[in-house]
Formats: structure tokens, C-alpha cells, sequence
């Protein structure tokens, strides 16, 4: 009988876990190029009672055996990096990604990081940075002069400038690729860090290679859909409950073996 208590426990914690992702999820709907997340759940160990396949005469056997499982844990957390919603903004320098690729960042500490929001600013250098002033990678400068920026889809960075006939070239733009971005490691602030698991970055221009190409003046929202995650809150709820009733159930039980010494 402590067996279901531990099981039933073991399947509250899993879907405690499983709505603090859909929370994240939720919390995160309005977050520039931000991908929802899943949880992965996986069967704990089997106590065998009786082998399947053992004999039980000279040419007969058992055709199944007897396992009780010992409940549920969250295994893994995966990002699903489906395309987001596409918003124009008519800022030139709002970029989004149409296909796969991330964003290159310079981080303060001299590595880079990788992101997929493309609400990209100009820093009192004139440089090109995000909303927490670090730098896009390979850096681009725009001329305090330039009247009009001009980002291609293959990520050639021109701008006009007064007295000039022809648009300044200022730069390329370029993106990377993994063979796995679902392993790479999120560290808030729309940054992702490159890990094993996510394989080293490939940099392209952006519309070679499968690499996909840039958007000017449109963000890429967030792929999270608001009644898919309260449907899946609505079901981790309930199996959350059912859980909780199986704890309550096991325990009337032992309750009653205990009355019975009355």
C-alpha cells in the first residue's frame, strides 16, 4: 500500500513541474522571438512479481508476467522551435528571422550568444545592439548622418548618406545554424549559449545553406499559443488531482487495516 502513496507522489511532482513550463510558456507570450518549451515525462523502474516467459509446465509458459511500476519523472524540458507570428513594426532597424538561424551577440565578457529577437537598437557609438546594449556580431555602424537604413533578405546593411549618389555599404549580417538548437542552453534575457548537446554553430549568410533569411521592419513573436497551453494547464490540473485523490485513496485504505485491530 506505500507503494501507490509514493507513485501517486511521484506523479504530483511531475505535474507540478509540467505546470511551472506551461506558467513559463504563458508568462512569455507578448516576448519577442521566444519558443514555448514541452515537458517530457518517463516511467520510473518496474518491480517484477512474476517473469514473463517463465515455465510453468514442461511445454507451457507464462504468456505475461506481473510488474508494478513505481510512478513518473520529468526527464526533460525541450524547446520547440517552430516559426513565430510575424508583427511590422516600420522600424528599420526590427529584424526577423524567416527560417531557421539565430542572431550572433557579443556578450560582455567577450563570448557570444545567440537569440532570435530581432529588436535590435543603435548604441552612442552607433553600433547595432540589443535592448541590453550588446552588440550584433559581426558589428555594423551606422553613420550618425545615414538618413535611411537598408537591410537586404541575404543581410547586406547599406545606408544613404547626404552628398552620396550610391548607398554606403556598412556590413553583412550573418546568422548561424546547429544541428541541435534544442540543446542549447537558455539564460534568460532572449539569449541562448551554444553547449555540447547543441553541436558547434555553423555562421552563414543569411538565405544560403538552409539558413533563413532576414525580414527589415517586422518582428517575430512569440510561438506560443494562449488556448493550447491553458487546454494543457487544464490537463495537467486535473491529472494533478487524480494523483492527489490516489494519495487520499491509498491512505483511506491503510486507515482501514488500521481499524481493524479495534
Amino acid at each position: 500500500m506505500m507503494r501507490a502513496l509514493w507513485t501517486a507522489g511521484s506523479g504530483m511532482v511531475a505535474q507540478q513541474a509540467n505546470v511551472d513550463v506551461i506558467s513559463n510558456n504563458l508568462a512569455n507570450v507578448n516576448t519577442t522571438g521566444f519558443k514555448k518549451s514541452r515537458t517530457d515525462f518517463q516511467d520510473l523502474m518496474y518491480q517484477t512479481i512474476r517473469q514473463a516467459g517463465a515455465a510453468t509446465g514442461a511445454d507451457t509458459q507464462l504468456p505475461t508476467g506481473i510488474q508494478i511500476g513505481h510512478g513518473v519523472r520529468q526527464v526533460a524540458t525541450q524547446k520547440i522551435y517552430t516559426q513565430g507570428n510575424f508583427q511590422q513594426t516600420g522600424n528599420p532597424l526590427d529584424l526577423a528571422i524567416e527560417g531557421d538561424g539565430f542572431f550572433q551577440i557579443t556578450l560582455p565578457d567577450g563570448t557570444l550568444a545567440y537569440t532570435r529577437d530581432g529588436a535590435f537598437k543603435k548604441d552612442a557609438q552607433g553600433r547595432i545592439v540589443t535592448s541590453e546594449g550588446y552588440p550584433l556580431e559581426p558589428q555594423i555602424i551606422i553613420p550618425e548622418n545615414a538618413t535611411e537604413l537598408l537591410i537586404s533578405a541575404d543581410g547586406r546593411v547599406t545606408a544613404k548618406i547626404p552628398g552620396q549618389t550610391d548607398p554606403q555599404d556598412l556590413g553583412q549580417i550573418q546568422i548561424v545554424r546547429f544541428i541541435n538548437p534544442a540543446g542549447l542552453d537558455s539564460i534568460g534575457r532572449n539569449l541562448l549559449k551554444e553547449t555540447a548537446a547543441s553541436g558547434a554553430p555553423v555562421v552563414l549568410n543569411p538565405g544560403t545553406d538552409g539558413a533563413g533569411t532576414l525580414v527589415q521592419q517586422y518582428l517575430e513573436m512569440s510561438n506560443v499559443q494562449v488556448v493550447e497551453e491553458m487546454v494543457n494547464m487544464i490537463v495537467a490540473q486535473r491529472a494533478y488531482e487524480i494523483n492527489a485523490k490516489a494519495i487520499t485513496t491509498a491512505d483511506d485504505m491503510l486507515g482501514q487495516v488500521a481499524n481493524l485491530k479495534r
